[in-house]
């Protein structure tokens, strides 16, 4: 029996973007205010989310999925395609060797569950559950799955 296919985005799911962007002096400078992920080698030291390392090792050592990274990279900030891979590395050592996918159009994939934090880059027309993570910061409110414990007590690995 194949295992279902877990989807994991990185930032603002693994990756703390926003603490990353914030402790950036070059965050100040009106051309990466709005754009953070501009930031030269912003992705290479960002701190992980709240229980995310833990959590997504629980998940690995289940073995009942086959999980994934999948995540969009900046299309002007090329050293963040590396940098993230590395930060995968760092945290996750070889769990997703070969098993990193960057996109922009994560609608394309196949699978059974996305864990993203934003219904852009095609996660609202995934076909599989979208389960939508964090914090809204359009609305002000939490998503679905506000933490990394809603999404283990969704998945049963509490």
């Amino acid at each position: 029996m194949e295992k279902p296919i877990v989807f994991i985005d990185m930032d603002g799911v693994l990756a703390d973007l926003g603490a990353g962007a914030k402790a950036s002096p070059l965050f100040q400078e009106d051309q990466y205010k709005n754009d953070p992920d501009d930031i030269p080698d912003i992705f290479e030291n960002l701190p992980p989310i709240k229980d995310a390392i833990e959590a997504v090792n629980k998940l690995h050592d289940t073995k009942r999925f086959d999980l994934f990274i999948l995540t969009t990279a900046p299309w002007d900030n090329p050293s963040a395609w590396m940098h993230k891979r590395t930060w995968i590395e760092k945290h996750f050592g070889d769990k997703f060797y070969q098993k990193i996918i960057i996109t922009h159009r994560k609608d394309l994939l196949i699978g059974d569950y996305l864990i993203d934090d934003r219904t852009a880059r095609g996660a609202s027309e995934f076909k599989g559950k979208h389960i939508h993570f964090g914090w809204d910061y359009v609305n002000q409110k939490d998503n679905e799955y506000p933490n990394w414990e809603s999404v283990l007590e969704f998945f049963d690995c509490n």
